[in-house]
Parts: structure tokens; sequence; C-alpha cells
């Protein structure tokens, strides 16, 4: 015969912790007798199945909470995209040739370049600037001619980095602006203002020559020299220091290699000046054409 439920009571009963539903049978702290009498056995087949139960629940809530996860930071990803909406400047047109110019013409004075010249394409040639036949400026030099002329003459090369400027005048009488004669090296990271450098002479690498200085044909200047303002370096003469003072006379070999330099540096421009094409000022006329149908720039 089928034994009689027998009636028992659950401990506590009242509480928090009251168990509410069979999966809560498997955890420690709750020890709850049910109303009907069961063996060993099958109370332990329960347990196991309201842990399994209860472990496929927890994984199938994580999953769909990721789903929901990731629909929620796609709406939101939408939602800012949305208010990133862009929109067009008024003056915008202002900055249509904010890039960095080779050719920057000052009022009424346009930097010449020759045509056999060659001249970086990272280079900046401002204002009064006129490099003549045969010479060469490198990577990254600037030659800023707003206040004064500035010439690289015959043959001469401007190596990387150099900066070339002009004064509006000179304390020792001497024109203020910056001359550079034929076959001139100058090295790399010079800075020359107003500074006059005759025929045939070589500035070391990172050099500075100040306001009215002058340099002598066949001349040399080593590299770190300081040539304070006025200072003049003789000719045959070999300088160095900060500020630059008297080393020794060149011997005659010595000043025949100064134009052999030049022209080994001109002869390397020329594979150089092969791969590129020539400067253009195309913007000029666009600019003319902007003003002409009232755009303002």
């Amino acid at each position: 015969m089928k034994p009689k439920a027998t009636q028992r009571s659950c401990v506590n009963t009242s509480g928090p912790n009251y168990p509410t539903s069979p999966f809560q049978l498997s955890t420690p702290p709750f020890r709850c007798c049910w109303n009907l009498e069961l063996g060993r056995e099958e109370a332990h087949q329960l347990r196991k199945m309201a842990t399994a139960l209860a472990r496929i629940s927890r994984k199938a809530l994580a999953v769909s909470l990721s789903q929901h996860r990731q629909l929620i930071v796609r709406a939101v990803a939408t939602e800012a995209a949305s208010l990133k909406t862009i929109t067009p400047s008024p003056d915008q047109v202002k900055w249509d040739y904010r890039g960095q110019r080779q050719i920057i013409p000052l009022g009424q004075w346009l930097p010449k370049i020759a045509v056999d010249a060659y001249v970086a394409p990272n280079v900046v040639l401002a204002g009064q600037v006129k490099v003549c036949d045969g010479a060469s400026v490198w990577n990254g030099s600037v030659l800023r001619g707003d206040l004064n002329k500035i010439t690289v003459g015959f043959c001469s090369n401007v190596q990387e980095r150099c900066v070339l400027h002009a004064a509006w005048n000179s304390p020792t009488g001497l024109p203020a602006e910056t001359s550079i004669d034929r076959y001139v090296t100058v090295g790399a990271y010079c800075l020359l203002r107003s500074c006059t450098i005759e025929p045939e002479c070589i500035i070391g690498q990172h050099s500075i020559l100040m306001e009215g200085s002058l340099v002598e044909t066949h001349s040399i200047l080593e590299a770190g020299s300081v040539v304070p303002p006025g200072r003049r370096i003789p000719t045959g003469e070999l300088w160095a220091g900060n500020p630059a003072r008297f080393v020794r006379t060149l011997t005659h070999e010595e000043t025949l290699e100064i134009p052999k330099l030049a022209v080994a540096i001109n002869d390397l421009s020329n594979s150089y000046f092969s791969e590129f094409l020539p400067y253009s000022t195309v913007y000029l006329e666009v600019e003319k054409l902007k003003k002409k149908l009232g755009i303002s720039i």
C-alpha cells in the first residue's frame, strides 16, 4: 500500500530565507522538509535536477543579458554618430591652401629661381629671394626675404635645414641683405642673417653668422662657429670657435679644393633635380579667380 503523507512544518518558514521554489533546495542555508516523505535516493535525484535547472537558467540569463548589452551599445553608438554630423564652416574657403607652400610672394616680391637651380620640395622661399643658375637649396631650409634681399649665387649650395634671413639695416654700413656669392658651400643647420659671403668659401655645419659679418674669398669657417656682428674673416684663413677666432692660413691646395666641393654638390643635385617636377604657382591663379568672383580668401 502507498504510504500516507504526513504533515510536517518547514524549518524557518518565516523570514527572508524561506524557500519559494524547489530550485533553492540545493543551496546550503535552506534545509526544508517536504510534506511528502521521500526516500534518500529520490531526494538526491531531485537535488541534482534542481541544481542542473539552476545552472541552465543562469546560463540562459547571462546569454540574454550579453545580447541585450550588444544591442544597447549599438543603439548608443548609432545615436552618437547621428549627433556628430559635420556641418560645413562658412569660412572654409579661407583654409583651402593652408598647407605649406614652397613659393610665398610677399607684396610685390616674388622669389626667383633659375631654370637649372635645384630647390627641394619642402623648402620655403619667401619674399625677396633669388636662387641663381646651378645653385641648390636642400631639404627643410627656409629663406625668408621679408625684410631684405637674399641671394644664392652661381653653383652655391645651402644644405639641409638652414635658415637665411635679412634685417632692415646692418651695423657695419654694409648692405643688410644676405649675399652668398658663387661656389660657396653652406653646411647643414646654419643660421645666416644679413651677412656677406664672398666667392669660394666653406661655411661649416651648425655655424651662425650674425648681422654685418663678412667672410672674404677663399676662407673656411669650421663647424659650430659663431661669427659676431660686424666681424670680418680675412681671405685665405681658417677660423673656428665661439666666438670665431683665427686658426691658421690655408694652403694653396686647400683653396683649390673649395670650388671643387661646390661643383661636386651641384652634380649631386642634378640627380635629384630630374626626380621632381617644377614648382607650381597655380594657387595664385585660383586666388585671383576667387577675388574676381567676390569670394573671400
